[in-house]
């Protein structure tokens, strides 16, 4: 049985982009900020009390000073990050893991002056390195828990005493110290492979669910674009084959007219291309290169084009920073960018006035998309919070939508699908939401600003002047 040759395999850049957005290890790459800061809060009230207690109601001696100001940099820390970072601000990996090693050696420290091992809060030194184990990376999880077994080794043997107000020491037999030490490290060791086995498991079920459904949708795509090819050549097999008959009888009876026996003979050859181009279209598992990237303004049109006829006019701008780097970037249609452009767009008319504006900007580095409306813009004191699901005030007055109340769902589909294509996503207002009608700027209402590294959305340039190929059949 004969056997068809498999075509060569398409380039890195021409596989399908849900698979290599598969293929990423997309785990634990972003932690949410707002969340290690409420577990700092957590353990600030717990260190907290157990000082005051520990001080005032068992009359223990202890470094009320150091133990303060112990206590005060995880307050000034919260603090800052409150204020330099919004709520939804997402961390890295290598930043995630700095904060965790913030917090281990600031319970250390704490330790040291509370009796080191003898303190039987000391324990509590497992938290940073599960909180790790679960969310960040291999390599930081390994990088805290050895920093967690040398501070805990140290501490074994540094440490303030404890001592009662009559001055009595408090400190454990030697034999116990060493067994809590053993405790603590087989702790930190089995914990953390137990939940980063979890976590791993939990985490590749549902990438399979997602390519399951990625995959899923994609053959839905290619099978309902075969329904259309099929009835598009069922519609047109009678012209075609009428043109083809005619232009055959045209052939024979102009043979005193070679220029027009010629014009004939290529209508005939135009149909049976035709023909040839249809039956290729249908062909199950054809290469669809074509539909993967597209020029900036035409996926953005395509992103705004269902909101396009609201009674909302959106104009477009489209400028490189460089005047030397005029064409416009070629980018991937990547069905998380185009989905979560839409929710943006959608977001801008509904609660616009009269206009919205879709700016694009590049520079060989990095590509920016600006989405601007003149509605009222963002509740202020929600900036921060923007990107969360579930939040139940949405925009003050102004609605075109009467009545409506957002959950912010919208916007969290949208910022979830763009940062998973590598995207940054700020929210601001274009001015002070509280300002009188006739203060206004045009471009008063929210604004929201999606930034790309050119590298992640882009085609590079000998790309981008490829050909497509032909179209690949199924092969087996």
């Amino acid at each position: 049985m004969a056997v068809t040759e498999r075509p060569p395999a398409a380039p890195e850049t021409e596989r399908d982009q849900t698979e290599l957005l598969l293929l990423r290890q997309a785990r634990s790459d972003w932690v949410r900020l707002r969340t290690l800061l409420v577990l700092r809060w957590l353990a600030i009230g717990g260190q907290t009390v157990a000082v005051v207690i520990a001080a005032f109601y068992m009359g223990l001696r202890l470094e009320l000073g150091l133990c303060v100001l112990a206590i005060g940099a995880s307050v000034v820390s919260n603090l800052i990050a409150m204020v330099i970072f919004p709520e939804n601000h997402l961390l890295s990996d290598r930043d995630a893991m700095l904060t965790l090693l913030f917090d281990l050696t600031q319970l250390a420290f704490l330790l040291f002056l509370t009796g080191g091992l003898n303190n039987p809060f000391a324990l509590l030194i497992l938290a940073p390195v599960t909180i790790s184990a679960t969310a960040l990376t291999l390599r930081s999880t390994v990088l805290l828990g050895l920093i967690a077994i040398a501070l805990i080794t140290l501490l074994a043997f540094v440490h303030v005493p404890l001592a009662t107000a009559t001055g009595e020491l408090l400190a454990l037999p030697g034999i116990f110290v060493a067994g809590f030490w053993c405790a603590i490290i087989i702790g930190i060791i089995f914990l953390s492979a137990y939940a980063r086995r979890v976590a791993t498991e939990s985490h590749s079920m549902s990438q399979a669910l997602a390519a399951t459904q990625m995959a899923l949708a994609r053959e839905q795509k290619l099978t309902d674009l075969g329904g259309v090819v099929a009835a598009t050549a069922h519609e047109l097999g009678t012209p075609l084959a009428t043109i083809k008959l005619v232009s055959t009888e045209l052939v024979e009876e102009l043979c005193d007219r070679p220029d027009l026996q010629e014009d004939a003979r290529l209508i005939h050859d135009q149909a049976d291309r035709c023909r040839d181009i249809l039956r290729s279209m249908g062909r199950v598992g054809k290469e669809d290169a074509h539909m993967r990237a597209a020029p900036l303004a035409a996926v953005l049109r395509e992103a705004a084009e269902p909101h396009a006829d609201r009674g909302i006019e959106i104009g477009y701008n489209f400028n490189p920073e460089d005047e030397a780097d005029r064409g416009q970037p070629v980018i991937f249609r990547k069905p998380e960018v185009i989905h979560g452009l839409r929710n943006l767009v959608q977001n801008a008319v509904d609660f616009a006035h009269a206009q919205v504006w879709i700016d694009g900007d590049w520079t060989p580095a990095r590509l920016r998309i600006r989405v601007m409306d003149d509605g009222p813009g963002f509740p202020p004191d929600m900036l921060g919070r923007l990107g969360e699901p579930f939040l139940r005030r949405r925009r003050d007055g102004g609605s075109q939508r009467p009545g409506y109340e957002g959950m912010g769902l919208g916007l969290f589909i949208a910022k979830t699908l763009l940062e998973r294509s590598g995207a940054e996503v700020a929210f601001r207002n274009g001015s002070d939401p509280f300002l009188a009608d006739h203060e206004r700027v045009e471009m008063s209402g929210a604004v929201v600003e999606v930034t790309w590294p050119i590298g992640a959305i882009a085609r590079r340039p000998a790309e981008t002047s490829a050909p497509l190929g032909e179209n690949r059949p199924l092969s087996v």
